[in-house]
């Protein structure tokens, strides 16, 4: 099973660890694009201020977050589990799993995969300095990261998921840098959170994101702390209401595309 998480805009400040070592991360095939944008990030934020705030969809308040791009080759670095910050990793806590869980943090390390705009995917261990570009963004040089990761990523994944359960947790933006293949959708499953709340006396469903974040790290978690064995999307979803959440299947659209799964949580959850 693969476990495919979005990242956080949240990330913890600083490290204690060496500057990163490209060869050293998870798909280190991934070098070449991670050194280009680490040096455009960089030369970006050491250039006009609004120019980088714009570019990086981000507003004046957050000016303070270019500081983090500025010298991603030598910054410290942390583990992803540690850097890694926000709704969905404080519930996923991995940290925690790291001390508390071992066997269950082990299983993250092969299980899970967090995309990433600035690295592509990352696994927990991987050591990475502090940064700032989404997935969805556009550079001036590189272009659509999307893009440039969906080509990069699309031969760097086959590999692992030639086999075995995909479960994709991620939002959008990061769901565009890799599709689920054809030869992959039937074992595939986009999992998607909604809240559900009475108006007027009539059940009514959308996508909250303090929900949403939430219930994905603590699926994410049960799924690692029960070593969750599903091979198949309807082998999840009876799993995942074993382990207390609400679920409904939908099998694809259409063939070659991915099954859906919706965990439906309510006001209290």
């Amino acid at each position: 099973m693969l476990i495919l998480l979005p990242p956080s805009e949240g990330k913890a400040a600083d490290g204690s660890g060496p500057a990163v070592d490209l060869a050293a991360l998870a798909f280190p095939e991934l070098a070449k694009p991670r050194k280009a944008l680490m040096a455009e990030l960089g030369r970006l934020a050491k250039g006009r201020a609004a120019t980088a705030l714009t570019v990086l969809g981000l507003s004046p308040n957050q000016a303070a977050e270019l500081e983090a791009n500025r010298d991603l080759a030598t910054a410290p670095t942390l583990p992803a589990a540690d850097r890694y910050t926000g709704v969905l990793y404080d519930a996923l806590d991995l940290p925690g799993l790291r001390h508390d869980a071992p066997e269950a943090y082990a299983r993250a390390e092969a299980r899970v995969l967090t995309f990433s705009g600035l690295w592509g995917v990352v696994r927990p261990t991987d050591a990475i300095p502090a940064y700032r570009c989404s997935g969805g963004v556009t550079l001036p040089k590189a272009g659509s990261v999307a893009k440039l990761w969906r080509q990069a990523l699309t031969p760097a994944l086959a590999p692992v998921v030639a086999n075995g359960l995909v479960v994709d947790l991620r939002s959008s933006a990061y769901a565009a840098m890799w599709r689920v293949p054809a030869d992959v959708a039937d074992r595939a499953a986009t999992v998607r959170v909604l809240h559900e709340r009475l108006v007027d006396g009539v059940p009514k469903r959308s996508v909250v994101s303090h929900f949403n974040k939430a219930t994905k790290g603590r699926l994410a978690r049960a799924l690692l702390v029960g070593d969750v064995a599903a091979d198949t999307p309807k082998e999840l979803a009876v799993a995942l209401q074993d382990l207390g959440f609400r679920t409904e299947t939908a099998a694809p659209a259409k063939p070659g595309t991915a099954w859906t799964i919706d965990v439906v949580v309510d006001s209290v959850a």
